[in-house]
């Protein structure tokens, strides 16, 4: 039996696009508040016009960079809800100019800002509440570059990815006690806005075979409807088509 999720409040970091909007719009269709967060006014605005068709909805203007500010955004999601049973961290960036011969530390320290240290800043500013209602689900949006580091997404993302994997499991190591349980979400390539920023950046048909946003909301679905009493610690996602495997051809080949 699935949980209901009717009355439960999900904060969902990067919100605004991509795997976090298609994961709210999931929740909000299966009767959660949503919250979702993101640095663009005008992605938030469009996001939420869409989930307040579906549902109960609401965005914050918030870099998950800024330590301060995330935490005075889950205190405000506290105060007027009493409650964060979910968060789903989605932010996440890379840069364009990403492998060694070109990388620049401040590209570095851009990328570790938001998808680790951001990541970590969200999930400790959860972790007192979660505490106090004894239970919650932390969804970290990792990537396939967490467990298989590429020359294509580069050592920034494959750093900061391959942690998101020890951090959720200290979640679960050190939370569980509290009825708290953390998922790593590892994704292939996922047909997001973020390819835009590759140095080359995929064409229509290659992005056409991909996993789709939908398909990562329905995981996000599946994970955040589980019982409590289940933790699933990694789920890992790709394309049937994965051009991990492949090395490049798009057919196969002939005999």
């Amino acid at each position: 039996m699935t949980t209901s999720l009717k009355g439960q409040v999900a904060w969902i970091t990067g919100g605004g696009s991509g795997i976090g909007l298609a994961g709210a719009i999931e929740l909000v269709k299966a009767g959660a508040h949503v919250v979702i967060s993101g640095r663009t006014a005008a992605t938030n605005a469009m996001a939420l016009a869409q989930l307040q068709n579906l549902g109960s909805a609401e965005a914050v203007l918030l870099d998950v960079a800024d330590k301060h500010a995330v935490k005075a955004t889950a205190q405000d999601i506290v105060a007027r809800h009493g409650r964060i049973d979910m968060l789903i961290t989605s932010a996440g960036t890379n840069a364009t100019q990403r492998n060694f011969d070109v990388v620049t530390p401040e590209a570095w320290d851009d990328v570790v800002a938001i998808n680790l240290s951001g990541l970590f800043y969200c999930v400790h500013a959860v972790l007192p509440t979660m505490r106090q209602q004894q239970g919650g689900l932390i969804i970290n949006v990792s990537s396939w570059a967490g467990l298989y580091a590429s020359k294509l997404t580069g050592p920034a993302y494959n750093a900061t990815k391959r942690a998101v994997l020890a951090l959720t499991e200290s979640i679960n190591m050190e939370e569980c006690l509290y009825g708290i349980r953390a998922t790593s979400l590892l994704p292939g390539e996922v047909a997001t806005p973020i390819l835009d920023k590759r140095p080359v950046p995929p064409s229509a048909q290659q992005r056409e075979r991909m996993v789709q946003a939908e398909d990562m909301g329905q995981a996000i679905l599946f994970l955040a409807q589980m019982p409590a009493r289940t933790c699933i610690n990694e789920l890992i996602i790709s394309p049937t088509f994965n051009r991990f495997y492949t090395g490049g051809l798009e057919t196969p080949a002939q005999p």
